[in-house]
């Protein structure tokens, strides 16, 4: 559904193991390394281990891909079998012929010999790869140990590959099991990824998937990996929910609003992370310390912030210096500082997460990827992130844009300067704010009843410059679509009928709430 939105080829978050998509991490890389190894050992076992969804089958997949020609591969997805059964199976995959409705283990297992002596003698090798296996039984596992009795004088004729959870390796390590675990000749736990580790999967796959601008900013990467805990399977269902979450609010740019949302719907539990800190009370601790820590040092910069803000005096400046020995962090709380009193909201300092701040006053933050000319449609200041000369990254408020003129807030200072400066340091990350319609929820569609078609009703005629009318019944019907879809075409927008963030902005822009502009609003004809 969003692909074509965000310039896809394919869904770059399917969590089919498709090799052309496996990230290769060290982690990945030593795995991959272990089972070759091990394959190219003379017998034994080769056990790989992660916890569900860190890609242990899409390693499978690419070992596949890497094993020599001469080799040929039995593979059984489903462990869940009794002794003569896996021996069934592995006959099965091999091609070797059994008597209908044979349970006998030596039957089965003298053919299986047979069959591996007979490839041996033409250079071949075998592999037989376990997935799920730590839903082998005992007896099963047993029974898989005496396959590699069968050999020749000089080597082992099966190779045995075991891909399972990490209980598979507590079982192991049972008395009862010692005679197969040491036997094992190669070995590797699979850990979650780090969070640079999941910022680098994610731009991976996209990159994979034909993406020119990658649509998850870092702050969004942040929740990603505290809601995901690096579970590539996880960060897979958290991504392809969001971008489609991002498309019906039409944005360019997967907010953190946008990805909590998705792992509320995935997970059902917002309030419990995937990878959450097991002492929440020391956590707490020190949250509160550093977030004291920061106040302190900040306040002395954040606070001109507000000064300048009253005072709007324009400031001279060389753009090539920005920004004024402010860090990442303290240029980003400056620039909400400022964008927060332009709306007349209250700016906490000490805040980690300034939207969600917004939101107790129903005024939503939307992130997104474009350029001036889209901020200048959409007519509402922003937080832009530019680069300075030296490479840096660090945030301003964009305050006005009037032709070719750019002002902007930044720390204490304001200044203009042509657009054609600014677009050399700002690569189309911006961050701006809405009012939230009541009992608005993510879109309105056609169909929808109530308050906020109403609500739609009277913005609309506003902007149409007519007096608005109550509706003898608020259902967003076929005559309402019709002049949305003349108002989205006329505002620049996808004439689609579907009213999402940009239309309810366009929209706002006409019905005089008293919300800042970038330049005056007018008529849209």
């Amino acid at each position: 559904m969003y692909k074509k939105y965000f310039g896809l080829k394919e869904n770059p978050f399917s969590i089919a193991p498709d090799p052309r998509y496996l990230y290769s991490t060290v982690k990945h890389q030593e795995a991959l390394a272990h089972l070759l190894y091990g394959i190219r050992c003379d017998g034994g076992f080769v056990l790989l281990t992660g916890e569900v969804g860190t890609g242990k089958t899409t390693i499978c997949r690419h070992l596949i891909g890497k094993i020599p020609e001469n080799t040929d591969i039995a593979l059984i997805l489903n462990p869940s079998l009794t002794a003569s059964e896996l021996l069934a199976t592995l006959c099965d995959e091999l091609g070797i012929d059994y008597p209908d409705g044979c349970a006998s283990s030596k039957i089965l297992v003298d053919l299986i010999n047979s069959h591996l002596l007979s490839v041996h003698a033409r250079g071949r090798r075998t592999v037989l790869i376990i997935e799920e296996a730590q839903n082998l039984g005992a007896d099963v596992l047993e029974q898989v140990r005496l396959l590699t009795n069968l050999e020749t004088d000089r080597q082992k004729l099966l190779q045995i590959i075991m891909i399972g959870q990490p209980e598979l390796r507590k079982t192991l390590s049972r008395q009862d099991m010692r005679q197969l675990d040491q036997r094992i000749t190669a070995r590797y736990h699979l850990e979650p990824l780090t969070r640079d580790e999941t910022a680098a999967y994610v731009s991976h796959r996209l990159a994979v998937a034909g993406v020119s601008r990658n649509p998850f900013p870092g702050r969004t990467i942040d929740s990603l990996f505290m809601e995901s805990g690096g579970i590539p399977r996880l960060i897979n269902i958290l991504c392809d929910r969001a971008l489609l979450g991002a498309y019906v609010k039409e944005q360019k740019l997967v907010d953190k609003q946008t990805l909590l949302r998705a792992s509320k719907e995935v997970f059902g539990k917002p309030e419990v992370s995937r990878n959450r800190v097991k002492m929440p009370w020391v956590a707490a601790g020190l949250v509160f310390t550093a977030a004291f820590i920061l106040l302190v040092a900040f306040y002395p910069v954040l606070r001109p912030a507000s000064e300048a803000t009253r005072t709007g005096e324009p400031v001279t400046q060389d753009p090539r210096e920005w920004p004024p020995g402010l860090s990442d962090r303290q240029s980003r709380d400056v620039a909400y500082q400022a964008l927060f009193h332009l709306w007349k909201l209250p700016f906490r300092e000490d805040s980690t997460d300034a939207c969600a701040d917004a939101a107790a006053y129903n005024i939503e933050c939307m992130e997104a990827l474009g350029t001036l000319d889209d901020l200048f449609l959409l007519n509402r200041p922003a937080v832009l992130k530019l680069y300075n000369s030296r490479g840096h990254d660090y945030y301003a408020a964009l305050v006005s844009l009037q032709d070719r003129t750019v002002t902007l807030l930044q720390g204490s200072k304001t200044i203009s300067m042509d657009r054609t400066e600014i677009e050399r340091r700002w690569f189309g990350e911006y961050s701006i704010l809405w009012r939230l319609p009541e009992n608005y929820r993510d879109v309105i569609l056609p169909g929808a009843e109530g308050p906020v078609v109403q609500w739609l009703s009277d913005r609309l005629s506003l902007a149409e410059g007519r007096t608005p009318e109550p509706l003898e019944r608020p259902l967003y019907n076929e005559d309402i679509v019709n002049r949305i879809k003349k108002f989205q075409l006329s505002a620049g927008l996808v004439p689609d009928g579907i009213v999402g963030p940009r239309t309810v902005i366009q929209l706002d822009n006409f019905a005089g709430t008293g919300d800042p502009h970038l330049h005056n609003a007018g008529k849209v004809n």
